[in-house]
């Protein structure tokens, strides 16, 4: 969406008041952790754009609370599999040869939004060392979530998603839909934990020098994920969503309402968010949940 749509489409400037002033109707209160995604274009014309959207999300969960982002940076991965757009294969051994390392003070973010790779760069912030699928955060649970991340296994159970489910973090997404939503690959990994692999390559510093490197991720099936879900609320202009992150390790799903959980083949999913709807809100809960981890 352009800057020209967004000004069309809003009522007034979307300040940073105003931000927090839905997020805390959502019911975003200090101390959370969240695990953010989010389109700052759906949310309207903001004032001070992607830093006023990060102002309000810190001010929301005060200094106890932690925020989180994905910082994915696809781009650092092996050219036979790109498709969005492909290059030629005579490009293919120059580029592994050539691709500068991860760093996670310098890679940017690729097609994760603004406010993602803003964040990125906030003050604080750390990131965690994972080549392509990497996590960002801000507060005081920042380090122990971002401890680990394996380079076969970033979404398991020794990764930033494991740690925020363990510490009762809740996903806010807004404006974006549950195809977006990395909590997801956490419950795929623990329902398919011999799933299949792909072989794929990064550049990345080893031993104090850059190297290409070769290895063999979990594959991701776009099937395992819901195609919609319902919204909890508005920031500005955008559907927002909130749920705990608390995947469910079953191949069978057991649906409490066929409209909540549209789509979860893999997760159990309850209307039983601890997120209150707003005054505004088009009431509809979604949280996936389970009352037993492995």
């Amino acid at each position: 969406m352009t800057e020209a749509a967004a000004i069309a489409r809003s009522s007034g400037p979307v300040t940073q008041a105003r931000l927090v002033v839905d997020f805390q109707r959502l019911g975003i209160t200090p101390g959370m952790t969240l695990l953010v995604h989010a389109s700052l274009s759906r949310i309207g014309w903001v004032c001070g754009g992607a830093t006023a959207v990060i102002g309000s999300l810190l001010q929301a969960v005060g200094p106890e609370g932690t925020i989180v982002m994905p910082a994915q940076s696809s781009e650092l991965s092996d050219p036979s599999g790109w498709c969005d757009p492909p290059v030629p294969e005579s490009w293919w051994e120059t580029i592994r040869a050539t691709m500068p390392p991860y760093d996670p003070r310098l890679t940017p973010t690729r097609r994760m939004g603004q406010i993602a790779e803003a964040f990125r760069t906030w003050p604080g912030v750390q990131r965690s060392t994972h080549p392509q699928v990497s996590f960002t955060a801000l507060g005081p649970l920042a380090t122990d979530i971002l401890a680990r991340q394996p380079l076969e296994d970033p979404f398991g159970t020794a990764s930033p998603l494991a740690v925020l489910a363990d510490r009762d973090a809740h996903v806010l997404m807004i404006g974006t839909g549950w195809e977006s939503c990395t909590a997801f690959h956490l419950a795929e990994r623990l329902a398919e934990p011999d799933g299949p692999t792909q072989e794929d390559g990064t550049a990345i510093m080893v031993d104090g020098e850059r190297r290409w490197v070769r290895f063999h991720p979990p594959l991701h099936q776009a099937r395992t994920f819901p195609p919609g879900g319902r919204e909890t609320g508005w920031t500005c202009h955008a559907p927002a969503r909130a749920c705990g992150v608390s995947p469910v390790p079953t191949l069978s799903a057991r649906r409490s309402d066929p409209a909540d959980c549209a789509g979860l083949d893999v997760f159990q999913a309850l209307t039983a968010s601890s997120i209150p709807p707003p005054v505004s809100a088009r009431v509809a809960r979604m949280a996936v949940r389970t009352s037993a981890r492995p």
